[in-house]
């Protein structure tokens, strides 16, 4: 059974710069996960395509581990994880809009049988709940790095 959870927000901040953020797992995007995120670990790379990280989501008070593999379909645009073994794919989209963005984080995932009948009913809503607080803290973040920027100007961007 295929089940989908997504949220989406407009940021007052370039795509550029959002991209950048959501893709450096590293040194940004830890910045901005909701409590229900623990324990992300990176095993490859670090930034976009080719990373290979860990951690642990808790919802429902069950916590449940991930391992994914970072793709950048449409560079600049469209950065997904994988995570093969769960049948999981979670995709970040960001949009120019304005002078600010559009940024949409959305799950898929195949979960068969019983278990995948009650993931349909309770885990989009909680996932869009999570989503929604995860939207909201990258624009927290981006707005504080703003700020930040015109004290201390920041480096270019990895090419």
């Amino acid at each position: 059974m295929d089940i989908t959870a997504s949220a989406r927000r407009r940021i007052d901040a370039p795509a550029d710069r959002i991209y950048h953020y959501i893709a450096d797992f590293e040194h940004h995007h830890p910045r901005f996960l909701p409590h229900q995120f623990s324990g992300l670990e990176i095993e490859e790379g670090g930034y976009g395509s080719g990373t290979l990280h860990r951690f642990s989501v808790t919802l429902g008070g069950k916590a449940i581990e991930y391992r994914v593999r970072v793709r950048e379909p449409e560079p600049g645009r469209v950065l997904t994880e994988t995570d093969p073994s769960r049948h999981m794919v979670t995709t970040f989209t960001v949009d120019p809009e304005g002078e600010g963005s559009r940024v949409t984080i959305e799950t898929r995932w195949r979960t068969p049988g019983l278990k995948g009948l009650v993931e349909r009913l309770v885990a989009p809503s909680m996932l869009r709940r999570v989503y929604a607080e995860e939207l909201d803290l990258l624009a927290q973040y981006a707005g504080a790095r703003a700020f930040m920027r015109t004290m201390v100007p920041e480096p270019p961007f990895p090419a």
